[in-house]
């Protein structure tokens, strides 16, 4: 299993607090899929929102911990997918644009390729 020294996206948590989720009403658990329904938010009649993206200042409502120093997603296992689309670290190799947006956002530095 990896850990925060060796894919910094397991601590960060920036992106959980910069950016709003919408997804497809079908991911929930109470339509078969995983997502709690209880951490959603309904936006039309085939999507919702993860609940706190919304807000001015974002910050997932299922982010656990602080940002850049000890967050992490508290559903990781059912996080719907736009969040297991997020370019991270262990698809990219590094940081993408978005990622290096949201942790800017926090006074975080970018991400750079492992040595």
């Amino acid at each position: 299993m990896s850990t925060p020294t060796d894919n910094p996206c397991l601590g960060c948590g920036a992106c959980c607090a910069s950016f709003r989720v919408d997804f497809a009403r079908d991911e929930l658990d109470e339509h078969g899929g995983c997502v709690p329904s209880g951490l959603a938010v309904d936006v039309t009649d085939n999507t919702c929102r993860m609940r706190g993206t919304d807000h001015a200042r974002p910050r997932c409502a299922a982010l656990v911990g602080t940002v850049g120093v000890d967050a992490r997603c508290g559903i990781y296992e059912w996080r719907p997918s736009p969040c297991r689309e997020f370019g991270t670290w262990a698809a990219m190799g590094v940081g993408d644009d978005a990622c290096s947006r949201a942790r800017a956002r926090h006074g975080l530095p970018p991400l750079s390729a492992p040595v």
